[in-house]
């Protein structure tokens, strides 16, 4: 998966992280904590409304890309990830 350290890099990349498949969501909060206030990572992702939280079927909080994730995958990367 390409990184880098700009913040909009960032926030595609935990998109195509969870794109992938879906993460449990103390999964993907303890993966992709920060403590610094300027780079709010998670914060971004679902204030853009890139990523949701959901419950599974057996209860569990999972973490998945919205179809708007996926669209900016498609129109910044080519595509997403095939699950």
């Amino acid at each position: 998966m390409p990184t880098t350290d700009s913040p909009e890099a960032l926030v595609l990349d935990l998109v195509e992280w969870v794109a992938l498949a879906p993460r449990p969501y103390g999964e993907a909060i303890e993966a992709w904590r920060t403590s610094c206030p300027r780079l709010t990572v998670w914060e971004d992702a679902a204030d853009q409304g890139l990523v949701r939280r959901i419950k599974s079927d057996t209860g569990e909080n999972l973490l998945v890309a919205t179809e708007q994730g996926l669209l900016l995958l498609k129109a910044k990367r080519g595509g997403w990830p095939e699950r």
